[in-house]
């Protein structure tokens, strides 16, 4: 028995080293949610949006498949820009501020807040989707600075 729960850790150690090195998505159609009205919760967007952004902001896989499609036009339309983080280069650190949900307008968001070096720190708004019958993903992005 010693034995078997030596390997069960083990396996559980892997799992988790695996499962943090994912990229953040949500559970699977038909998982178990915990807002019992199948929208995504604020700590689902937070997490989803710190694995979204990580610490430089986000790579191809993200960009590729994490982003709205009507996000993904306004992208096309600014090359020299990046949309994502309201930059045109990569931050030295970013910070995913407090999610706020509209349940009545099926959103939820946060301020991002990107440093860069020497400079002032940078913040803006991205937006998720609360609808937990899709996969989440980044639905837009305001480059204004947020009140605060």
């Amino acid at each position: 028995m010693l034995r078997t729960l030596r390997c069960s850790a083990a396996a559980l150690g892997l799992g988790l080293v695996l499962a943090a090195g994912a990229p953040a998505t949500a559970a699977p159609h038909g998982g178990k949610k915990t807002d019992p009205n199948g929208r995504f919760t604020a700590e689902e967007i937070h997490h989803f949006l710190e694995g979204f952004y990580g610490n430089h902001g986000p790579r191809p896989w993200e960009r590729e498949n994490l982003v709205s499609d009507q996000l993904k036009e306004r992208i096309a339309q600014t090359p020299d820009y990046d949309l994502l983080l309201c930059a045109q280069n990569e931050p030295r650190d970013i910070e995913v501020g407090e999610v706020t949900t509209a349940q009545s307008a099926r959103v939820g968001w946060a301020t991002i807040t990107t440093y860069w070096g020497q400079g002032s720190p940078s913040s803006f708004t991205a937006y998720v989707d609360l609808d937990a019958t899709r996969p989440i993903e980044l639905l837009d992005v305001d480059c204004a600075t947020p009140e605060g």
